[in-house]
């Protein structure tokens, strides 16, 4: 047995270890003490975001402002479940699920992944095609190839602790969205009060609506994303362990990931909340109610809100975007390569990760098939987000399972708050996904 002075200096040296990792952090550049939070947050109003937020804006106005207040405790709860189980683990979504369920599960979890991220990724590239053309003026078919290869270019041959600075910055675009309300009359009245007591019809159309704008909140990609960040970040520290095997590092890891998990998604809701306050303000009021295309969206708000209106909307696509679709990819990969037990990581070079950047690389691709099928982008947009929401009902379910498990989390299982958040995110969105398909 060990004796009280030699259990002394086990204990300093854990203390010493997980104040290192702390300062070591604190020595980095401000952008870099921003974790896996903010860009998961910003690349949940990815295009298909801003499509669905539109929509819910032009189609019921104030009435779908409501969504973002009651998402926010919801989608912060589930991201911060990911985020804990990839930094207490040190095992990606997949890889968990892999360890803890039949393989069955995984099959199924994986393909429904790859279907939605493909359908978003195609929707996405598209989008920011077409709103790459009413930028520049050049053809929006190029525009999108353009983005596809910069996207691929940036994933695959620059290092993530670089690449990601960019992105970081790219979240600023968001703020264009609260912009647009400097420049058109807001009634704050009106807003406060249909924000808790919204006036509409429970219908099958309404729920959709309401399916989309909580799937897109809600999207599968970001669980995998977020919690395979917090291992790559874990890895890029020599002196990082998972939490499991490096428990005195536990106190300012597990508070570090709260403060950046619900301030990153607070920044995505608000932003949301913005983007359906202007569409409704602008778009609903003018009796604009069904948006086709992103071009459109833009164009309408030209004639109500003024050309810096329409640059900031159509700006503000264009920057989440060029964070949401490398995110989509890269979900995509992490969850392919755990559950292949493939070599992966962005910080790893192409030819030491094949078969994850082969993921990478086809999804993307696979974004330009959406400008030869005679469907809009803005409505392919629209219906990802839905599928994502229905998409989610399960997967979210295996998460709490995860979480609530000390095999997987040794003694930083989630706690009842956060358990119960996460089960009425579930429920909310079961139920309308089921009110969506009932007449």
């Amino acid at each position: 047995m060990a004796s009280p002075a030699s259990g002394s200096g086990a204990d300093s040296a854990k203390r010493s270890r997980a104040s290192h990792i702390v300062w070591a952090r604190l020595k980095e550049h401000p952008l870099a003490r921003v974790g896996p939070g903010l860009i998961t947050g910003v690349a949940d109003d990815d295009p298909s975001g801003i499509a669905t937020y539109s929509q819910a804006g032009a189609q019921f106005g104030l009435n779908m402002l409501w969504t973002m207040p009651l998402a926010f405790p919801l989608m912060a709860a589930v991201q911060s479940m990911c985020a804990n189980i990839g930094r207490v683990t040190g095992k990606g979504l997949a890889a968990n699920i892999k360890a803890a369920f039949p393989p069955s599960v995984l099959r199924a979890v994986v393909v429904l992944l790859l279907i939605a991220n493909t359908l978003n990724i195609a929707a996405d590239v598209a989008a920011l095609g077409e709103v790459g053309e009413l930028v520049t003026g050049i053809n929006r078919h190029l525009m999108t190839v353009l983005f596809v290869v910069a996207t691929l270019l940036l994933q695959v041959f620059i290092p993530y602790h670089r690449y990601v600075v960019y992105l970081k910055w790219l979240t600023l675009s968001l703020l264009a969205y609260a912009a647009v309300l400097f420049t058109v009359h807001v009634p704050w009245g009106q807003v406060a009060l249909r924000t808790v007591y919204p006036q509409f019809t429970l219908n099958a159309e309404a729920a959709a609506v309401i399916v989309g704008v909580f799937g897109t909140t809600i999207s599968p990609y970001l669980f995998f994303w977020q919690a395979s960040e917090e291992v790559e970040d874990m890895q890029r520290s020599p002196d990082a362990k998972p939490l499991v095997r490096d428990t005195a590092a536990a106190a300012p890891e597990l508070r570090r990931i709260r403060w950046d998990t619900w301030s990153g998604m607070f920044y995505s809701d608000i932003a949301a909340y913005f983007i359906i306050l202007a569409t409704a303000v602008t778009l609903h009021v003018a009796g604009i109610t069904d948006i086709n295309t992103a071009a459109q969206a833009a164009n309408a708000l030209r004639p109500l809100a003024g050309n810096f209106a329409y640059s900031l909307f159509a700006l503000g696509i264009l920057g989440v975007g060029l964070i949401g679709v490398p995110v989509l990819a890269g979900s995509a990969a992490y969850a392919l390569a755990e559950a292949m037990d493939w070599k992966w990581g962005l910080e790893r070079k192409a030819t030491d990760a094949r078969g994850f950047y082969g993921v990478i690389a086809v999804s993307v691709l696979a974004g330009l098939v959406i400008q030869y099928l005679p469907i809009t982008p803005m409505k392919a947009l629209f219906w990802s987000a839905v599928i994502n929401g229905v998409v989610a009902v399960p997967l979210m379910a295996v998460i709490i399972v995860l979480v609530s498990r000390k095999a997987v989390m040794g003694e930083f299982t989630a706690s009842r708050p956060l358990i119960v958040l996460g089960w009425v995110a579930t429920v909310v969105m079961g139920l309308a996904a089921v009110r969506m398909f009932v007449p």
